[in-house]
This record gives structure tokens, C-alpha cells and sequence, in this order.
């Protein structure tokens, strides 16, 4: 027995569990971010000042600027890690917990694995109410800590000393489980953080755990395998449980052999290279016609680790051959069995993929389907050359900026993105050449997370020994809401390179805005004036955002607006991939240009009455698209 701080010993926990996934081994918890207060200082902050003194590598502390933010960094690293590795982040009582609830919902809904440390008011209640206490009459005990209960995938608060250890097993459990896992939640009271407990040797030695990778049951697989073989044109749907079972070299053999083309989701993004000939690029909403095309007429769809979302699906639109039927492969049940498929595989990306391919035998796609896919390849290329162009404009439009980012950027460099029209944009336009390039947190689609998400991405890189560079592309609205962590890559010399787009607005909901009979409605930045409540002004405001960064101590390049403006921004982001520190571009861009129509849908409905022409327009194209959708997938 060792007797310690429940703090401490937790913290020593952490820092000797592994995960091990076939050769790999991996420290789980790599390090941890913080920012403290009275609610943890004397337990969490000691605990890892004491960690630091007896070994620096224990458990190394990272400094937040912002409690979401920390987070963020700890999914950006979870995902370029696969989800073998993540951090764990600790705030203080009330506000300090409540900033990172947006940082759990995202974990979760991405799947991806964070340590939420949120620190509680006092478990005995002796100074009952403390400093940032809720009080409810109704229930004394309910506090900040009990809003993450619905967010995380995981959720206990340590109430007494000798819960930790059940609760701490029972965290890393969830953590590493490819199905299962997502924001873990261990709220720590700020008295119990620092009472002492008597720890057996046998919870502070070094403990493995293991990812499972499941087999596919045989009879799934062969009815699976059965469906595909009648298949005259069959579609797949690459996600991010390719990516996170490492299962591209699978994926590319599986097509290959068969010549099934492949379509991605966001988060599949990578999974094949953008040139192989069988990859169609994005498919549904924001996905690339080509995809969609396909899509539209597949009698059989596969999907392999992909949780089918509204924009994967195109609100349930993209499959509209009546006798389409569905093969999912998913290491977790609840999304095999998604929308009623009547062929779901429940097991790993990998395993299921190989059991796929001795199934199947030698069936290939007949002739007559693989022309087509060659045919809207092709068309669909040239429609992205066309968009990323060079051209003259004063003002370069996105998918152009996309274009002149794209050429400048090495075969095996990360673009991090996460909301606003970007999204769209690079799953149209982005070429990727890597499994590991593209970084589009697409499952929350949250404002912020970008340059918070790139510093997490950046760490996984430095951790792995890599030569990565990692280029953040993110609007004007999003940098506003979170751009503190730019300090952290000066404190730290974190390398990012910033391409920072200036819309003068909220560019992704202004485009949308226009469909729904709201054109443009609060998504201009101008200045405010009370007779003119749409913000509709011609005085635009005077925010520098360039000095902005400037401020942090991060080189800036402004990008001027004339002629040229795009081979400029090429220019500058090779100049940044060659400089040892962090860069930030500054561009204006023209928020009406849009890239090429990818024939996708999007359900967001329009006022089903109104007195405004506009929006009764936008209605009836409203009901004509919704016609299509189908009840089930």
C-alpha cells in the first residue's frame, strides 16, 4: 500500500496505463492539459507539480488558454492517433467545467477519446455554498458537473476516496473501446482531490489494454457477401473506422478486386488517394457529383465504418434506385444496424473488409458500370481544376484560395477544418494524398475547434518523430469565437501554419441562408444600425484580424487583395512549410463564389407560411426536394 492524495493517485494511474494495438503500444494517456483554480489547485495541480518534480516524463503538464479548447486539442491528437492515444483535461469548479461541455459533445459525437477532469464543489458540503456553487431548492446536489452526464460516453464523480479505483478501471475501459468510446467524464470533488487514500501497488503498476478488433460472424458475411454479388452497381462508403482500424491497404485491395468504386464521408476523407482512379471524392450534401451520380443509381451500398449521418445520406435523398439495399460494416452495432439494413457486419474495418474479400471471390462489377465511374471521374475533375483555378480576380473566391493552399502543401501534410463553408468546400475540392491529410471535424461541425484541433494534431506529429506540416484553414467567424491557442504554439513552438480566410461574414450561413428564404439574415459583419437589423450596411468593421495574431507573437502574411492574390498565397504557404516556426496568412476573399454544384441535398426546412416572396419560394423548393427522401435508407 502506498498512501497519497486521490489526486495523486490518480494521476500516477494515468500516467502507466498503454494501449496495444497489434505492434503498437502507446502510452493512453499521453499528458495533460490544464488550467486551475481553487477547485483544483491543491488536488489535480499538485498532484502533477509533484508528477513533474519526481519525473518530468510521468506525466507532462500542457498550459490551456481556454477550457474547450483543450479539449479540441485532445480529439485533434486522439484522431491523428487513430484513437490509441489521447490527453486528459482538468478545470476548476463551475465555469472552468462548464467551458469544456462543448469540447465533450464533440468528442462524443466524433467518437473520439478525451479524459474530462472537471472539478467539483464539496463532497462533504462543510462550506455548502462554495465560490461558483449552483443551488437549486429542488436538488441540492445537482452542480455544473451533472450537464456533462448526457455528453459523455462515460460519466462518475469520486465521492469518496476508495471509489477511484473502480471508477478510474472503469474509464480507461470506455476510452479503449473502438465501439463505445468518446468523451469520458470523472468529476472530482475539490475536497476529495486532496483526502488521503491507501493505493495497492497493484493499481499504480503499468496495465495494457488491448483495442478489440472483432471477426465477422460468418453468417453476416456470407449473407452480406451474397447481396454484393447480384450487385450491378454497387457503391462504397468509406468513414473514419477505416481510418481509425487502419484499414486503407484492405480498403484499396477490396476495390481493386472487385472494382467497386469508393465515395467518402468527411471523416473517411484520405482513405484513398484522390487520384486512384476508383475514388469518387465526397459523397452526399457537400460531396462531389461524380459520387453522387453514382450514388443515385447503386443498387447496393457498403457502408464501411460510417455512422450514415444527414450529410453522408443527403438527408436520406442521395440512394434513390428503389431496390437499393445496404451492407454496413461497423465495429459497433448501433450503427451496422442503422436505417434498417437488412445485411449489418459487426466487426473491425479490417477484419471485416479481408472476410469481405475471401467471400466474395472473384466477383468484379460489370464493364458497363466501371465506364460510368471512369466517365464521372473525369468530368468531375476537370470541374475541380476549373474551380481551384489561378485567375485575376481582385478577390479570390474559396475554392480557388482552396486551390492555391492544396498545390503549395507537401504529399503527406494535414489540413485541419471543422465549420463554415469550408467543410463543404474541401470535400469537393481538397486533394489528399495521405490517410492521415485530411482533419474535418464534420460530426459537431463546431466554430473554434480548428487552430485548437491543429495544436493537437501537431502534437501527435511531434510525439510520432514525423515531418508533417500541419495547415489550418479556418474563416473569419470561426477565429473569432477560439484563436487564443495561438499563444500555445508560441509558448510551446508548436508549428501550424494559419491560412486565415476574411469573409466579412458568416459565410457558410449566408450561402444557406438564401435557400431557406432568409438571404443572408445576420451574417454580414457591419456595423450595427437600428433601422437596418439585418446588418445590411456598406460600412464594414474595422477588425484587424491579422494584428490580431500579430499581437500572440506568430508571423503574419498579409495577402494584399489584386490580381494575383491566389499564386500569392501559394507562394506564401511554401515560405511557411519552409520556416521552423509558426505562420499565420492573412486573405480577403469574395464569400459569393461558390465551388462547383456537387448535387447534393442538405433538409433544413423553410417557414412553412410567410408574407415575404422570397421565403415562399424557398418553401416550395423545399416540399419538391423533401419528396424524394425516403422513410428508410
Amino acid at each position: 500500500m502506498t498512501t497519497m492524495t486521490v489526486a495523486q493517485a490518480l494521476m500516477t494511474f494515468l500516467s502507466r496505463q498503454y494501449t496495444v494495438d497489434g505492434d503498437v503500444r502507446v502510452r493512453t494517456i499521453a499528458g495533460t492539459f490544464g488550467i486551475f483554480g481553487h477547485g483544483n489547485i491543491g488536488g489535480i495541480g499538485q498532484a502533477l507539480r509533484q508528477l513533474g518534480h519526481e519525473d518530468p516524463h510521468a506525466m507532462p503538464y500542457h498550459q490551456g488558454r481556454n477550457e474547450q479548447a483543450m479539449v479540441h486539442q485532445a480529439a485533434g491528437f486522439a484522431r491523428m492517433n487513430r484513437r490509441r492515444s489521447t490527453f486528459a483535461a482538468a478545470a476548476s469548479v463551475g465555469p472552468g467545467a462548464s467551458n469544456m461541455l462543448t469540447g465533450a459533445a464533440l468528442a462524443t459525437a466524433n467518437r473520439l477519446p478525451v479524459l474530462l477532469l472537471p472539478s467539483d464543489t464539496f463532497a462533504t458540503r462543510v462550506a455548502d455554498p462554495v465560490l461558483q456553487q449552483l443551488e437549486h431548492p429542488h436538488d441540492t446536489s445537482l452542480q455544473v458537473t451533472d450537464a456533462f452526464r448526457p455528453l459523455s460516453r462515460f460519466f462518475d464523480r469520486v465521492e469518496r476516496p476508495e471509489q477511484l479505483f473502480s471508477i478510474a478501471l472503469a474509464a480507461m475501459r470506455v476510452l479503449t473501446d473502438p465501439a463505445e468510446t468518446g468523451a469520458v467524464t470523472i468529476a472530482l470533488p475539490e475536497d476529495v482531490q486532496a483526502e488521503l487514500i491507501d493505493v495497492p501497488e497493484e493499481f499504480l503498476a503499468e496495465r495494457e489494454w488491448h483495442i478489440r478488433r472483432p471477426l465477422p460472424e460468418p453468417a453476416p458475411l456470407d449473407r452480406a457477401a451474397a447481396a454484393i454479388r447480384q450487385a450491378k452497381a454497387p457503391l462504397i462508403i468509406a468513414g473514419g473506422g477505416v481510418i481509425y482500424s487502419e484499414a486503407e491497404d484492405e480498403l484499396r485491395s477490396f476495390a481493386e478486386a472487385t472494382g467497386i468504386p469508393v465515395s467518402t464521408t468527411q471523416a473517411g476523407g484520405g482513405v484513398l488517394d484522390h487520384d486512384h482512379p476508383l475514388n469518387l471524392g465526397g459523397v452526399g450534401a457537400t460531396g462531389s457529383a461524380a459520387a453522387n451520380r453514382i450514388a443515385a443509381s447503386a443498387d447496393v451500398i457498403i457502408g464501411i465504418g460510417t455512422r450514415y449521418s444527414d450529410f453522408t445520406t443527403s438527408s436520406r435523398t442521395a440512394f434513390a434506385n428503389p431496390d437499393v439495399s445496404f451492407v454496413n460494416l461497423n465495429v459497433a452495432g448501433f450503427d451496422a444496424y442503422k436505417h434498417g439494413s437488412r445485411y449489418p457486419i459487426v466487426a473491425d474495418a479490417r477484419a471485416g473488409l479481408q472476410g469481405l474479400s475471401g467471400s466474395l471471390g472473384r466477383f468484379r462489377v460489370e464493364s458497363v458500370h466501371s465506364r460510368r465511374v471512369e466517365t464521372e471521374k473525369a468530368n468531375w475533375n476537370a470541374e475541380v481544376d476549373a474551380s481551384t483555378a489561378h485567375t485575376d480576380a481582385e478577390l479570390p473566391g474559396q475554392p480557388e484560395i482552396i486551390g492555391a493552399v492544396n498545390r503549395a502543401t507537401g504529399p503527406r501534410d494535414v489540413v485541419v477544418q471543422a465549420a463554415g463553408s469550408l467543410p463543404g468546400d474541401l470535400q469537393k475540392l481538397w486533394r489528399t494524398r495521405d490517410a492521415l491529410g485530411y482533419h474535418v471535424e464534420y460530426a459537431f461541425s463546431c466554430m473554434g475547434y480548428e487552430i485548437a484541433g491543429g495544436l493537437g494534431v501537431r502534437r501527435a506529429i511531434d510525439a510520432a518523430g514525423d515531418d508533417r506540416d500541419v495547415v489550418v484553414m479556418v474563416g473569419d467567424g470561426s477565429y473569432l469565437m477560439l484563436h487564443t491557442e495561438l499563444v500555445t504554439a508560441v509558448a510551446e513552438g508548436l508549428k501550424l501554419i494559419v491560412v486565415l480566410i476574411q469573409n466579412h461574414g458568416y459565410a457558410s450561413i449566408g450561402h444557406l441562408s438564401e435557400t431557406v428564404g432568409a438571404p443572408r439574415f445576420g451574417t454580414w459583419y457591419r456595423k450595427y444600425d437600428a433601422d437596418s437589423p439585418e446588418f445590411r450596411t456598406d460600412e464594414v468593421l474595422p477588425v484587424d484580424l491579422a494584428a490580431n495574431a500579430r499581437s500572440y507573437g506568430i508571423d503574419v502574411v498579409e495577402i494584399e487583395p489584386g490580381a494575383g492574390a491566389g499564386a500569392r498565397l501559394t507562394e506564401a504557404v511554401k515560405a511557411a512549410r519552409a520556416a521552423e516556426t509558426s505562420t499565420l496568412i492573412h486573405i480577403n476573399s469574395d464569400p459569393l463564389v461558390y465551388a462547383p454544384e456537387g448535387e447534393g441535398w442538405w433538409d433544413v426546412p423553410a417557414a412553412a407560411a410567410s408574407t415575404m416572396a422570397d421565403t415562399q419560394a424557398a418553401r416550395a423548393a423545399y416540399e419538391d426536394e423533401r419528396s424524394t427522401q425516403r422513410p428508410l435508407l
